[in-house]
């Protein structure tokens, strides 16, 4: 019992912490509606998913006992995020703040959503960290793989469910609307975040 208290307790608050994820949820929501912005939580969920597969395959635990490979995967992870963070700093205007909330929905790609969530989050150093450390420190070796198994679809249906509401919240149309207005700003701020994000974790690997 000590243990599933531990990995949920863990979980939730590593979801909540604000981070790359939360930044291209609020991105996707506020500039393509609330479709994209669900579709960017599920590639999220999906991408906790394959942290959670190659941990308890044992490459997390590889990983962890191999400091140059796992700086390795850090900087490759850290990079994506400030190639991301860069194109969206740079993005110019896109949408109409008076168009309609469907209008834009239906414009938005949601393979490309659902892609970019994915990538953010499969590529994401500060998952692999929170999913190999989970598993090599907190699961004990003796728990059944099927109990195991439960922990990482509840790590990525906690990641669902709550940027699932994020991207509910920040694509509503009073909130959506008076972004949409500020959007240029907002890129730029989103982008720069994710950019920090990146070179901070380059910089701690270096």
């Amino acid at each position: 019992m000590a243990e599933i208290i531990a990995v949920a307790v863990i979980t939730v608050l590593a979801v909540i912490s604000p981070g790359a994820d939360f930044a291209m949820i609020v991105r996707n929501s506020y500039l393509y509606g609330r479709t994209a912005g669900l579709f960017a939580a599920v590639g999220i969920s999906l991408g906790v998913l394959v942290h959670v597969t190659y941990t308890m395959l044992g490459v997390g635990l590889l990983l962890s006992r191999t400091p140059a490979l796992f700086t390795v995967v850090k900087i490759v992870g850290a990079c994506y995020l400030v190639w991301i963070g860069y194109k969206t700093f740079s993005a110019r205007a896109e949408i109409n703040a008076t168009a309609e909330a469907a209008d834009t929905e239906s414009r938005a790609s949601r393979r490309r959503s659902l892609r970019t969530g994915f990538l953010t989050n499969a590529l994401n150093p500060k998952t692999m960290l929170f999913v190999v450390s989970t598993y090599t420190q907190i699961v004990d070796s003796d728990t059944p793989l099927a109990q195991q198994v439960g922990y990482g679809l509840f790590m990525a249906l906690a990641h669902l469910i709550w940027f699932g509401l994020a991207a509910g919240l920040f694509s509503a149309p009073a909130l959506r609307s008076r972004m949409l207005r500020r959007q240029k700003a907002l890129n730029r701020t989103i982008g720069a975040i994710l950019m920090a994000f990146g070179l901070s974790l380059v910089f701690a690997s270096a």
